[in-house]
């Protein structure tokens, strides 16, 4: 077996704990492992893990990520272009992205140390933000791209096209385009629908829109959405995965398509979506 990389997060409670647990057990297995620390990766860097990381790239056969699901996007952003599978254990709350729970992890390092695994490849997002048609930038996401409104109380305007053909005009707090991966996460708290993760296609959901119906709208993988904003002097913010942000200004246009690079996301037989779903739901 190749390398295991573990990718913790740190800052979380109980982390080294669990890392140490993770070391015992493949140590006991003589199976190579490379824990990143907090030396070698910095989560609030604006340099990429890729970059951080170069040294590893085709040294692992998989990379644990100890954390919630914040740690997994960022991972899972940075990382794409490794095609290296990403095993989620999750220290923080709901845990959509991470395929086990810290009390079910030894039975499950069993699975990955005798290879009884899969993955699923999870389509991301490509957005690229346009300025009187200057590209300022180009974003992956794994969860969402949005446009919000800042702090302010005031409504927004987005506009949106799907392949060019005018679709709607979108008055509220903003708009959501998510993967099905990030359909149960922001999505889902706006009133989107739930989709399979493995499926491919875009859902188009309004934050709080001023009208009277709030209806989510599934667009194909292989369209593309554009969106262009009229912020009226109120500040708007575009986000990636919740996590990256850039201030947008009127007549800024954002395009949308399905991304190139995909997320190997790790799974087990006895796990199925539908089974975590109800894990995870459950009042």
């Amino acid at each position: 077996m190749k390398e295991i990389g573990v990718i913790p997060n740190w800052h979380k409670s109980n982390t080294t704990l669990v890392v140490d647990k993770i070391k015992k057990f493949f140590s006991q297995r003589r199976i190579p492992l490379h824990v990143v620390d907090s030396d070698q990766a910095d989560f609030y860097s604006s340099v990429s893990l890729a970059e951080q990381l170069s040294e590893l790239h085709n040294r692992l056969e998989m990379i644990i990520v100890v954390g919630g699901d914040g740690t997994i996007l960022r991972v899972a952003r940075d990382l794409a272009g490794w095609d290296v599978p990403v095993l989620g254990i999750n220290l923080g709350h709901k845990g959509f992205l991470a395929e086990i729970e810290v009390e079910q992890m030894e039975r499950f390092l069993q699975y990955i140390a005798t290879r009884q695994y899969d993955y699923q490849d999870r389509m991301m997002l490509e957005a690229k933000l346009y300025r009187r048609d200057e590209e300022l930038g180009c974003y992956l996401a794994l969860n969402d791209i949005v446009v919000a409104r800042g702090p302010f109380s005031r409504n927004i305007k987005v506009d949106s096209f799907i392949n060019n053909d005018f679709m709607e005009s979108y008055f509220g707090d903003g708009i959501i385009i998510s993967t099905p991966t990030g359909s149960t996460a922001y999505s889902l708290s706006a009133g989107g629908p739930i989709i399979n993760p493995v499926m491919e296609l875009f859902v188009i959901t309004p934050i709080c829109p001023h009208s009277l119906y709030n209806r989510s709208v599934i667009v194909d993988g292989s369209d593309t959405i554009s969106l262009k904003v009229d912020s009226r002097q109120v500040q708007v913010v575009l986000t990636v995965d919740g996590q990256v942000r850039f201030a947008l200004e009127d007549d800024d246009r954002i395009l949308i398509c399905r991304a190139k690079q995909k997320v190997k996301l790790v799974c087990f037989h006895e796990n199925s979506f539908y089974r975590l779903l109800h894990q995870k739901l459950k009042a």
